[in-house]
């Protein structure tokens, strides 16, 4: 799945690290979303959309 959450989370000032504190998953996963490798529940996609502050729309269509 393409998704633009690196650049929303890079815009944002976030680390890896410190973004998948925030949204409560591990680094690895957090990679493997960004990359398109792996794919995030809806509970997840929003928690990631609200601490970018912007929509699912904004950052998967």
């Amino acid at each position: 799945m393409v998704n633009k959450i690196k650049n929303f989370r890079t815009k944002k000032g976030f680390t890896t690290k410190e973004f998948a504190e925030k949204v409560n998953i591990s680094v690895s996963h957090l990679r493997k979303i960004e990359r398109g490798e792996g794919t995030p529940s809806l509970k997840l996609a929003v928690r990631i959309a609200k601490e970018l502050d912007c929509t699912l729309d904004d950052l998967f269509f």
